[in-house]
């Protein structure tokens, strides 16, 4: 009997298989974004509903938005730039462009704040008409989506700043983020587009009630 075979630790165990772990976090990311746009899209339904009635009027967006959407692209190109880095085994642009990345959408949270805080200055409350109303819950709901997304950052992160970083898994990773980023980013570009420039009038007309 071979005792070395029965004795020697992890003998016969399976090393999990790296390309199986990015592929089911690949799936994984895939049907939670899958979710999140169901979600999203009940959303834009209800709120052209609810823009098509009488008592709704349009809000003025606050200039900040402009901002804030650069940054959630800056974001965006910086984490798959990240991840273009990283496969191209360059750890320490991959390590800037992965800080540029979490810096823009912690940026991107502030500026949303900021733009709260303006529309509050301007008297457009959570509680008043429908426009406004909506601009708060979906820029709420959306930014927890970002805020998720920071968490995620965060943990890669910190496997992106291990001194035995392995750049072959932390690629897939960044690539997961950016993934997620693009998709924050194209749901932001929709309903700023929808805040901004769906009337009344506009809402009637989709809903057949012009």
């Amino acid at each position: 009997m071979n005792t070395s075979a029965v004795l020697r630790p992890g003998y016969g165990r399976h090393r999990p298989d790296p390309n199986a772990a990015a592929l089911s976090a690949s799936i994984g990311l895939w049907v939670f974004i899958g979710v999140a746009t169901v979600l999203f899209s009940l959303f834009v339904a209800a709120y052209v509903m609810r823009m098509s009635g009488e008592d709704a009027v349009a809000i003025t967006l606050p200039w900040q938005l402009g901002l804030s959407t650069a940054l959630l692209a800056g974001g965006s190109m910086a984490l798959q730039a990240s991840a273009s880095a990283a496969r191209r085994v360059a750890m320490r642009r991959t390590r800037r462009l992965l800080l540029a990345g979490g810096l823009c959408a912690g940026a991107f949270l502030l500026v949303q704040l900021w733009a709260w805080s303006a529309l509050l200055s301007a008297q457009v409350m959570p509680a008043g008409n429908p426009g406004g109303s909506f601009f708060y819950l979906l820029t709420a709901v959306h930014g927890l989506h970002v805020a998720g997304g920071l968490a995620a950052w965060a943990w890669t992160a910190r496997a992106a700043w291990h001194p035995a970083a392995d750049l072959v898994g932390l690629g897939w990773r960044i690539g997961l983020c950016a993934r997620y980023w693009h998709f924050l980013l194209g749901v932001w570009v929709v309903l700023f587009a929808m805040l901004g420039w769906l009337t009344p009038e506009v809402a009637r007309f989709i809903c057949g009630t012009a």
